[in-house]
């Protein structure tokens, strides 16, 4: 494969242990092994990324590093039967931005098996609007109806409304016809989610229950819980006879402080959302849902476009908890 330089976000390491990161250039000899040479035309920015990017050990294996779980581009060159030079792909998970050097690049190289064909409905910045977050949402979708959460089974609760995840579910499960209750600490998020179709919107607090109750009173129907602790504790002791909450993040801590009497008396169903080694064949079934009657409405309110020199900012607004919606990085215009 050709020598051909490229800009990227690269985050490295001195001789002293300082992290820093940069937009730079390096060379396709630098890139990770694989099958499939693709030209990145635009990636997102993840909460995963932001940890990549300032060198967390727990996401990156060794430095120096390019983060980015998403891109979408078109395969320059392949050695893959499967993939052709001109074709437009997305790749989102598997090892990306973290195992090997992700999409925050022009070129990145990839295992042919970790590429999706860009559907036909979907542009590439509509499809990095969605990226990892869209797609985890759509898993957390189609998890309420593959455990039979019927529309009229009653509310269905998204927390961390506001991000990435949660925004993006509540615009698909209110697509879908659900009543949609939306939680978040940000007054200023609460016209974006209206215009999603949150039939209501709470306060964080109103899920956050601090007593030792086994259970408390069966409010919600299902749940997409972008939080895990105390709220997603909170949210399965409250929920309703054989409901299911489909957990997805754990920004608000990784314990589980509750008993089996959920799921004991209430038949509740938790089940755990893994999005980056979701298996390929139903990694095309949600993209095909999401390019068809799945695709949210107001992607473009939902998104906001930036370049790779903006990146350090987004990152530590992300870390703070201080972004809404999805950033968007326009890989191949931006600055």
């Amino acid at each position: 494969m050709n020598a051909t330089t490229f800009r990227c976000f690269l985050v490295s390491q001195s001789a002293d242990g300082r992290i820093a990161a940069s937009v730079t250039s390096a060379g396709n000899p630098d890139l990770s092994d694989g099958d499939v040479l693709i030209r990145v035309m635009v990636s997102s920015l993840n909460y995963k990324d932001a940890l990549a990017a300032t060198g967390h050990q727990g996401v990156v294996r060794s430095l120096p590093h390019i983060p980015g779980i998403d891109a979408a581009g078109v395969v320059v060159e392949s050695r893959s039967e499967l993939w052709s030079a001109g074709d437009n792909v997305l790749v989102t998970g598997y090892g990306l931005g973290s195992d090997q050097w992700g999409g925050w690049s022009e070129r990145i190289r990839v295992p042919a098996a970790w590429v999706v064909r860009l559907p036909d409905n979907l542009s590439t910045l509509e499809a990095m609007t969605l990226g990892t977050a869209g797609f985890t949402a759509a898993q957390c979708a189609d998890s309420l109806q593959k455990h039979g959460i019927c529309q009229d089974a009653g509310e269905i609760v998204v927390t961390g409304a506001s991000g990435g995840v949660g925004s993006l579910a509540v615009a698909i499960l209110a697509k879908l016809g659900y009543s949609v209750t939306a939680i978040t600490g940000k007054p200023e998020a609460h016209g974006l989610l209206r215009d999603l179709g949150a039939d209501a919107i709470l306060d964080r607090s109103a899920v956050v229950d601090e007593s030792a109750k086994p259970l408390l009173g069966a409010r919600w129907a299902g749940a997409v819980d972008t939080v895990g602790g105390r709220t997603l504790a909170t949210i399965i002791r409250s929920t309703q006879h054989r409901a299911c909450v489909a957990a997805c993040g754990l920004v608000g801590g990784h314990d589980l402080p509750l008993t089996v009497y959920p799921f004991l008396l209430r038949g509740v169903t938790l089940d755990g959302i893994d999005s980056a080694a979701c298996p390929m064949r139903s990694r095309l079934e949600l993209w095909k849902k999401l390019a068809g009657d799945w695709k949210p409405d107001h992607l473009e309110q939902i998104r906001t476009t930036v370049g790779l020199a903006d990146l350090h900012d987004c990152v530590s607004r992300m870390l703070a908890g201080n972004l809404t919606g999805r950033i968007v990085v326009d890989v191949e215009n931006g600055e």
